[in-house]
């Protein structure tokens, strides 16, 4: 289970460093296999490559009226592998749509990671808690 944020830099050729506490599980879980995706809120998904692998058989199994998500998902996906140092490349393609720049942020999501431009998550987080407290999580308590 991956959790917790971490605040990185794209370098010039757009590639990034995993933090070293994701890492390890990472070369353990897929031999450091990634795949990245777009996800409409505005960020990339980054999963190890045998996760992905369960959600694009599930994905490409939904119906003809599915098709536009399809395309969101499958059409955008991006196999990657980290490098000796621990870098992977995130294609201009990918950078471009989700407004990636030189400050990004890292977020484990349990299963997966979502990849942010550091603005665009904190603009995004402040909309979210301006808008209250969703019916899903009004019992929810720790």
């Amino acid at each position: 289970m991956f959790q917790g944020s971490s605040a990185l830099s794209l370098d010039a050729k757009g590639r990034l460093t995993v933090p070293a506490r994701h890492r390890d599980a990472l070369l353990l879980q897929g031999e450091g296999r990634l795949t990245l995706t777009r996800h409409p809120d505005g960020c990339l998904l980054m999963f190890p490559r045998q996760v992905w692998e369960v959600h694009r058989e599930r994905i490409a199994a939904l119906p003809i009226s599915a098709r536009p998500w399809q395309r969101i998902f499958l059409g955008s996906a991006v196999d990657v592998e980290m490098d000796s140092a621990g870098r992977i490349l995130v294609a201009p393609e990918l950078r471009q749509v989700a407004a990636l720049d030189k400050q990004v942020m890292l977020m484990g999501m349990g299963s997966h990671f979502e990849l942010w431009d550091a603005a665009a998550l904190a603009v995004h987080d402040k909309a979210a808690i301006e808008g209250g407290m969703p019916e899903s999580l009004a019992n929810f308590s720790f």
